[in-house]
């Protein structure tokens, strides 16, 4: 009697392990589409597959590099998960110095080395009130206001992060939150079912090619 009862544990044990194999290879297969509808912005793409399952894409949108990653945070206190979509334009500028403004810290954002930079800036009048300015060398970093004015075309809610430095350019954007219900419920994160849109990603884009063109026009 004890070995039936125990074959029926183990028989339940390894349907319950298959059919989580199954969701989880369902799932990185739909996180791994998600750059597919913005593939076609980009000269001789290159995607790759990171540990998340998520993609990352590198490919030349006029004529400049860029590299799009996503990154899931699950570990934020307080909030829901979120879903970050890093834009960087991956080619040197003319800036000397690095800046990151990084809007509503909290000091745990696992994209950014926001936090090693050195010396806090004191934020400047214009900007976000909720926003930390960081920077390696404040004396030789870009004038407020340019930043300001490229600050001022972006949507305050949804970015999370601008860094201009010698070596490129990027955004961090709030590419998406996990559904509130099923989150506090069920503690269901998951997140990136839906491709990224190339309505949302090519503005991000231009912005920083407008910025990087403006960089250009320093002393």
């Amino acid at each position: 009697m004890k070995f039936l009862i125990w074959a029926l544990v183990i028989a339940i044990g390894c349907g319950i392990a298959v059919r989580l194999r199954g969701q989880s290879a369902k799932r990185f297969a739909v996180r791994g589409r998600y750059f597919a509808a913005v593939e076609k912005l980009f000269a001789a793409p290159i995607v790759a597959l990171a540990p998340t399952g998520f993609p990352r894409l590198s490919g030349h949108y006029q004529d400049a590099l860029f590299d799009l990653q996503v990154v899931p945070d699950t570990l934020t206190y307080r909030k829901l998960p979120a879903l970050w979509l890093l834009v960087t334009l991956a080619e040197p500028t003319p800036a000397r110095a690095t800046l990151d403004v990084m809007l509503r810290p909290r000091g745990v954002e696992p994209f950014s080395n926001f936090r090693d930079l050195a010396v806090q800036i004191a934020t400047p009048a214009g900007f976000p009130e909720d926003c930390a300015i960081r920077s390696d060398a404040p004396e030789a970093a870009v004038p407020a206001a340019l930043v300001l004015k490229h600050l001022a075309g972006l949507d305050a809610d949804l970015l999370k992060e601008l860094v201009i430095s010698p070596k490129g350019l990027r955004l961090v954007w709030l590419a998406e939150e996990a559904d509130r219900t099923r989150y506090l419920a069920f503690r269901d994160s998951e997140m990136g079912k839906t491709p990224l849109a190339p309505a949302r990603l090519e503005p991000l884009l231009n912005a920083l090619l407008a910025l990087r063109d403006d960089l250009k026009e320093l002393p």
